[in-house]
């Protein structure tokens, strides 16, 4: 009797024809093939989760601890944003204007001396990598504290030395470093310790100025020199951009 086509069927393990009456040989290897490519498809999706929880934990290291603020004034702050932003732990660094009495001040009306407001940075950084004494450590080596209203050639009440704490530990802390500092000083340090009540953030162009504007006569004569300084102390990082 011969079989009708329709009648064969595939195996589908050894790909050949079996008759109608005849069932497929699948059995153990049927079995075997669906259960390796369960676990196949089982591991990958584990490896999946898996890689999807490192990549948040990695993300989310910062927010793990909460970030804190510091908000400090030594001079001009082209010269201060540009010290801490080459600091490791660091997260962003914005200048502006502090400690003074005018609502949204402008830069003209700061450098006219009637707001009472300094120029200062305001630093967001992670504890967890830098420490708010660390950061202290760093400002008092990056302007001279000793000088009233004045550093270098900038002169004015602006320009003053001045640290605005954000709670009382940063207070606490603040009068410490200033009497550590105050030991390896000839000179006494003016520096004013005051609370904080708002910062007001500069206009767009002063922000990050140094690394936009590194070929202009102040970047290059009074802010390289002092970035160099600290670089060589190993105080900070070195910049990586070389001023245009």
């Amino acid at each position: 009797m011969t079989m009708c086509p329709h009648d064969q069927r595939i195996n589908p393990v050894t790909g050949a024809a079996v008759g109608a009456g005849v069932q497929p040989a699948a059995g153990k290897h049927g079995f075997r093939l669906k259960a390796i490519l369960a676990t196949i498809v089982f591991t990958l999706y584990l490896l999946n989760i898996n890689a999807q929880t490192t990549h948040s934990t990695m993300s989310n290291s910062t927010t793990n601890h909460q970030i804190e603020t510091a908000t400090l004034g030594g001079g001009c702050f082209w010269c201060i944003e540009a010290v801490y932003e080459r600091l490791p732990g660091v997260l962003s660094v914005t200048s502006g204007y502090a400690g003074g009495h005018t609502e949204n001040p402008t830069y003209h009306q700061v450098c006219g001396g009637d707001t009472g407001h300094a120029e200062v940075t305001q630093i967001q950084f992670d504890p967890a990598r830098i420490s708010f004494e660390q950061l202290l450590d760093v400002f008092w080596q990056a302007h001279d504290p000793t000088t009233l209203n004045r550093q270098g050639a900038d002169a004015g009440t602006q320009y003053r030395s001045i640290i605005l704490y954000a709670n009382e530990k940063q207070k606490l802390i603040a009068e410490k470093s200033k009497l550590a500092a105050q030991q390896n000083s000839f000179s006494p340090i003016v520096t004013e310790i005051v609370p904080l009540k708002k910062f007001f953030k500069a206009e767009d162009y002063h922000q990050g100025y140094f690394d936009e504007h590194g070929h202009e006569p102040y970047c290059r004569m009074v802010i390289a020199p002092k970035l160099e300084k600290l670089e060589h102390k190993k105080v900070i990082q070195p910049t990586v951009q070389a001023p245009k």
